[in-house]
């Protein structure tokens, strides 16, 4: 600006260095610290030499005492492990003697067993030897064998020929009698007799058929009437309605009752669809059986 003066290059970097050191994260209170630290190290182990013959003094201190204390700890633990093996209980000593005295006996059985084994081997050595040794080996028992295994094969043969001979079903012709032959016959009879007094049970299933006009205009009584009119042998008609369908049109529903070998649906639609100027279609609403 015109009239103030520019400043003097000293002052302006006297300026920078300034703002600089403001930004610088600077620990102005270290020495404290280090005193503090000081301080309590000396508290803790007593103060610290600054010569080096001072040094070695104390290293040499914190050695002896480091090696007394583990000598303590040592006699300490052999006095507790000592004091430990003189304080068990004469009921602790009866049971190790009482557990020795049965893997001693457990020991001799088991050399005894050991012993028997060995001589039932040595036996078993000895036979396989002489075996081994005879001339003929196995020959003379084989031979020796033959003539009972030839008696054995006549015996049955014998054996088998009188089984044939044993007729254990026998003939019709030889043991039935006459009075045998009647009194079967007469037991046929009654269970005949028996079975046909049985009533028949007779399959029949109950039919909701949807009667359906052409249009509103349709005579529905008229329409029932010719529904009613189907007979059938195994047919019964029931109860019937009109239900509205839409726009005024109603269909007939009736109820059936119709045997099964006898009547079918297929049969019912097929008759009731004859009468084309009232009924349009026939559709099975509901079938269960009975």
């Amino acid at each position: 600006m015109p009239g103030l003066a520019a400043p003097a290059p000293r002052q302006q970097a006297n300026t920078m260095s300034a703002e600089h050191l403001a930004e610088e994260n600077i620990w102005f209170d270290k020495y404290r610290y280090d005193d503090a630290e000081r301080r309590y190290y000396e508290q803790m182990n007593g103060p610290v030499s600054s010569t080096p013959a001072g040094r070695t003094q104390t290293a040499q201190e914190n050695g002896a005492n480091t090696i007394l204390q583990d000598i303590a700890r040592a006699r300490e633990n052999i006095q507790k492990s000592l004091a430990g093996s003189v304080g068990c209980t004469a009921g602790e000593q009866s049971e190790l003697v009482s557990r020795i005295n049965s893997l001693e006996l457990e020991n001799r059985s088991l050399y005894s067993v050991v012993e028997d084994l060995r001589l039932a081997i040595s036996k078993l050595e000895t036979r396989v030897s002489q075996l081994e040794k005879s001339p003929a080996g196995g020959r003379p028992t084989l031979a020796a064998a033959a003539p009972c295994t030839k008696v054995e094969v006549k015996k049955e043969e014998v054996e088998d020929d009188d089984d044939d001979d044993i007729d254990l079903f026998g003939s019709d012709d030889e043991e039935e009698d006459a009075d045998a032959a009647r009194i079967r016959e007469e037991r046929l009879q009654q269970y005949a007799a028996k079975k046909a007094k049985k009533p028949v049970l007779i399959a029949k299933s109950s039919i909701l058929l949807d009667v359906k006009p052409w249009d509103d205009e349709t005579d529905m009584v008229k329409m029932e009437e010719c529904v009613r009119s189907v007979q059938a042998e195994g047919l019964l008609w029931g109860s019937s309605k009109l239900v509205p369908v839409g726009y005024g049109i109603k269909k007939l529903q009736i109820q059936c009752v119709v045997e099964d070998d006898k009547v079918g649906t297929d049969m019912l639609e097929e008759e009731i669809t004859k009468f084309e100027d009232l009924v349009q279609s026939v559709d099975v609403a509901a079938f269960n059986k009975i």
